[in-house]
């Protein structure tokens, strides 16, 4: 098999096994707060983008951790493509607009783009910390 196509398919893996745990967790959210708010797609995204910026930093040139490519493309693009829901997002801020919920929508879309880049920085952040060598004790 060649290594791109190894690539492709552990992408489409980690797509599906995203997906579903996306659906898992936005429904289960749904379910639980029975909110009139999108809990379960503002969670995938924050904890998405956590996860995309641990797992790059963790597996990156300086990273602790040694993955191959297709390992790699795995999690970045299959699975944290799969879990999070940018289409999802947009949809459901284009029904808040027709719902002519304008605030709301302002409001879902101010509060997800700053969860989300905070939750990348701190996972990047996180990783960068887990890469540092340990101290060695004297």
């Amino acid at each position: 098999m060649r290594p791109d196509t190894r690539v492709y398919l552990a992408v489409g893996l980690g797509a599906a096994i995203g997906s579903g745990a996306r659906a898992a967790v936005s429904l289960g959210l749904h379910q639980a707060l029975a909110a009139d708010f999108a809990w379960g797609t503002l969670t995938v995204n924050v904890l998405g983008s956590f996860l995309i910026g641990l797992y790059a930093a963790l597996t990156g040139p300086d990273g602790r951790l040694m993955a191959g490519p297709a390992t790699r493309q795995f999690v970045l693009a299959g699975f944290c493509g799969g879990f999070t829901t940018f289409s999802i997002f947009s949809l459901e801020t284009l029904l808040f607009v027709a719902e002519r919920r304008i605030a709301v929508a302002a409001l879902y879309v101010g509060v997800s783009v700053v969860l989300w880049l905070v939750a990348v920085w701190l996972g990047h952040r996180l990783g960068e910390r887990l890469n540092r060598p340990k101290p060695v004790a004297p």
